[in-house]
């Protein structure tokens, strides 16, 4: 764990962190943009798996590959993935450090609160194997197995949920800060 918190705060520059947090959010805006909805157009309308945080089974899997039919399956298989292979480790690396970032302003970073930083990194390697069982869904598709979705769900799962925990966390740090700032004037 020291060296990964040595790795951390070698790698807390400022503009660093801002070039990483635009370069997450260009490869993001891309897909929300550009990947998702050329996948989405094959589906009739349904959400994609990794855009339901609330999770999903086997008969809801099973209609959407259904309804992408094969070109719509390679579409998500060739074009959404591929760019959802590059954001989970922008995501994990660019908020651990931006966690990072804000712990340091607090003199909090060689506190327990670095644990905080590895929340987003938590989020990344589950959204990986979220993409990892989508891709041998899709592979297997038609024959589809209960065990294959519902670990891929459990992913999907730990990704929602760690994500959004991840939000909560850069919010109240954000405030803190901004507290910290405020009391220092």
């Amino acid at each position: 764990m020291n060296k990964l918190r040595k790795i951390i705060s070698n790698n807390l520059s400022g503009k660093k962190v801002a070039f990483l947090f635009f370069l997450t959010n260009l490869v993001y805006a891309f897909m929300l943009f550009v990947t998702i909805p050329k996948t989405t157009a094959y589906a009739g309308g349904m959400k994609l798996l990794d855009m339901m945080p609330q999770g999903y089974d086997f008969e809801y899997v099973s209609q959407l590959f259904g309804r992408l039919g094969e070109e719509g399956r390679k579409v998500y298989l060739y074009n959404q993935i591929p760019i959802d292979m590059i954001y989970p480790f922008l995501f994990g690396i660019t908020y651990c450090l931006l966690i990072a970032y804000f712990l340091k302003k607090l003199d909090k970073l060689s506190t327990p609160f670095f644990y905080l930083c590895l929340v987003p990194l938590v989020a990344g390697i589950a959204d990986y194997l979220e993409n990892f069982g989508i891709i041998n869904m899709l592979n297997s598709y038609p024959d589809l197995s209960m065990t294959q979705v519902n670990i891929t769900n459990t992913f999907t799962g730990i990704k929602s949920l760690s994500t959004t925990l991840f939000f909560l966390i850069l919010i109240g740090i954000i405030i803190a800060v901004g507290v910290k700032r405020l009391k220092w004037k």
